[in-house]
Order: C-alpha cells, then structure tokens, then sequence
C-alpha cells in the first residue's frame, strides 16, 4: 500500500464562473467568486498564494508570481448544478440524466403516498426559500400538524417541521418514507429533514438539518479505495450525499468552523487513504440567502483556518480544495448557479505553479486520487497526477 493521505475539501457553492452551458441553466453571467471578492469582507490569502487567482477567468484579482501549488479549474460534464450531482462527478460519476425537478410542485400521488405513510396532512408544495417557508407556513403547521414540504430548482422534496410538533427522530422517520417512495421515476437526488423551532414571526431552523440521498449509481473512487484496503472518512454531509456508499467513517459538523475542527482532528490520525469533506454554509447560509458579505466573510474564516491545516500537513499529505456548483450571492433568484469551480493542489510532493487550465470534468479529481494510490481506474475523468507530481 501507498502511504498518502489526501484530503479533498468541498467549499459547497464556490463556483468560479464560466460555465460554458450556463445560458442553458439560465445562469449566463454568474460569478460567484468574483461577487465575493468585491465584499470588504473577502480576504483569503492562504487560497491566493496556493494559486486561487492564478486560475483562468479569475484576472479580476491579481494572482500571485510563484503559486506554492498547482492551480486549475473544471468544468461540470453532469446535466445538473446541485450539491449531489456535483460530489457525485467528483467522486468518479458523470450523471448525463439530469435527477427530476419540480417547478410547479409534487405530483398529487406522491403526496398521497406519503400522506397515507405518516398519517400527516401536508403544507405548500411548492418551490420555496427554506426561510420564507417557515415564516409563511410555520403558524399553519403548529396548529394542523400538517408537515410543510417545499422543493427548489434543485431535486429535492425537503420536509419541515417545528420540533415541538413533530420531534426530529420522527421527521426523519417521516423523511425515511418520503425517500422509499421517491424512487425510479421521481427518484429525487435528496430528501431533507429541515427541523425548527421558534414563535410566529421568530422561527429559524436548527442544525438538526439531515439529507437522505439517493444511493449512487455506481461504484466511485471511496468504493475502489475501500476495494484496494485503503480507509475512507466523510466529514459534514459526505456521508449523507453518498447514502453511506463508500464512507467508512463519518462526523456531522454545525458549521464550516466546526467542520474544519473536524477535519484538522482527523489530520492527526494515522491511516492511509481519503478524508473527504463538505463545508455547506458558504452554499447553505449565504449563496442561497444571497449574503455576499457574510459569504465573503466565511470564507476568509475558512481561509484562516485552512493556514493551520497548511502548517500541520505531514510530507506524504496532498491537499486538493474545490466546490461542486456555483450559488453565486450576487445573482438574480435564490437558487444555485451553473458555473466552473476552482481547483487547487497542494504538498511536499506537488510541484509549484502548474497550471492545470480548465479541464473537461470534476471526475479528473477522482482518478487522480486513485492514481495517487495506484488504484485501477474504475471512474469516469483523466488523472493529472503525472502533471503535478515532482
């Protein structure tokens, strides 16, 4: 066996522009680095020497002479801009079927199904802002008992409930039923438990948020890594956005800061293989609420934070740090954004300054990560680890 340990770390959102089919998602001109970085806010040096600006389409910054890593961008070869079909190219799998949306709600049958199922009326079934819903049809709730279920431009039925209505244990149960029945045809990419709590005029959600994927379609680079003996670790929704498949170890978080405190505690674990992680505020507090400050502001936080990381890499350590779709806070709308994202690459053993340019697929992450570990190629994507290897 190889002794590495890679890291991947998914800033969830952090798109970079570009994309060449954006016009189709009706996403033409979304950047959401580059309306991040106009925020006060924004300051990320640790990102920028490693090459952040150096990338393609990125000249609005100043990129720096001598990058300490190597730099790139991709592009999403996937036929959908969410959070699942976004790691699931990462991880190995190109999804040229896009998973089913629903603009003007769920079908009647489908809310039978799961009205039958729960014994619970239901609220809204419509395309909704997680906030917005909560604020219009939270009163409603408390007094019918009924469940609220919204959806977005992504694929997803997501359930909301106040938590001294229906506890969280039972809107998960709720949310396990939703999942069974959404299956083949109306097999959305996630079920969400979306919990709050609060008074009329005062709810917010909790933490205790909680994603149900569909099992991915096929065998990805965690799969072959497993196969080949080396150890997995999933840290925030990882494990969630892959049904477990794949995921040997997994930790929730409360938040990015959170989830790099988990991260850097794994770091100082010994084994041998993959720890893969999902920061999801940037996507799911700011991109969303189109907070570009705040944004901004998490991710000089999370840059702060990844100079330690940085400091406490040991020689056989690689660092790739990307994103998985764009939600681009400077935007119209609430929803994500199609986009490129970045791509960086960093350690004792990866050389300074390669430009790995724009490359076809968010899977070349996976085979490179398996050409690291001399796995047999079992995904889609070209490794570039002959380009960025001394």
């Amino acid at each position: 066996m190889i002794d590495r340990r890679v890291f991947v770390i998914v800033l969830d959102s952090y798109g970079c522009g570009n994309a060449p089919d954006a016009a189709e998602f009706g996403d033409e001109g979304s950047n959401t680095l580059k309306s991040i970085t106009a925020s006060k806010e924004y300051n990320t040096p640790n990102m920028r020497k490693m090459g952040l600006f150096n990338i393609e389409g990125t000249e609005y910054i100043e990129g720096v002479s001598c990058p300490t890593g190597a730099f790139g961008r991709l592009t999403e070869q996937s036929r959908g801009k969410d959070t699942t079909i976004g790691h699931w190219e990462i991880a190995g799998i190109v999804s040229k079927k896009p998973l089913p949306t629903y603009p003007d709600g769920f079908p009647q049958e489908v809310l039978d199904a799961i009205s039958e199922r729960t014994g619970c009326g239901i609220l809204c079934n419509k395309p909704y802002s997680g906030t917005d819903v909560i604020r219009d049809y939270g009163q409603e709730h408390i007094t019918s008992g009924d469940l609220i279920i919204y959806t977005s431009a992504d694929s997803v039925l997501q359930i909301a409930a106040h938590e001294d209505v229906v506890p969280v244990e039972e809107l998960y149960r709720y949310c396990e039923i939703a999942r069974e029945i959404l299956v083949g045809e109306h097999g959305v990419g996630r079920v969400i438990a979306r919990p709050f709590t609060g008074t009329p005029g005062n709810f917010v959600r909790t933490p205790r948020r909680h994603d149900f994927s569909l099992v991915p379609p096929a065998d990805t680079m965690m799969d072959a890594l497993i196969d080949a003996g080396y150890v997995t670790y999933g840290v925030g929704k990882i494990y969630d956005i892959f049904a477990g498949k794949g995921i040997q170890n997994t930790v929730r978080i409360e938040d990015n800061v959170d989830g790099m405190r988990k991260t850097l505690l794994y770091q100082g674990e010994d084994f041998k293989g993959l720890c893969f992680v999902n920061l999801v505020d940037f996507d799911m507090k700011y991109g969303h609420r189109r907070d570009t400050d705040s944004y901004a502001w998490a991710a000089t936080v999370f840059d702060g934070i990844l100079g330690t990381f940085l400091e406490r890499m040991e020689d056989r350590d690689i660092l790739m740090i990307t994103a998985d779709h764009g939600c681009d806070p400077g935007y119209k709308g609430t929803d994500h954004t199609r986009e490129q994202v970045p791509l960086l690459v960093y350690g004792k053993d990866i050389k300074e300054g390669v430009n790995l340019g724009t490359r076809a697929t968010y899977a070349d992450i996976a085979a490179t990560v398996l050409d690291i570990f001399d796995v047999k190629q079992t995904v889609a994507g070209e490794s570039f680890w002959n380009i960025v290897k001394k």
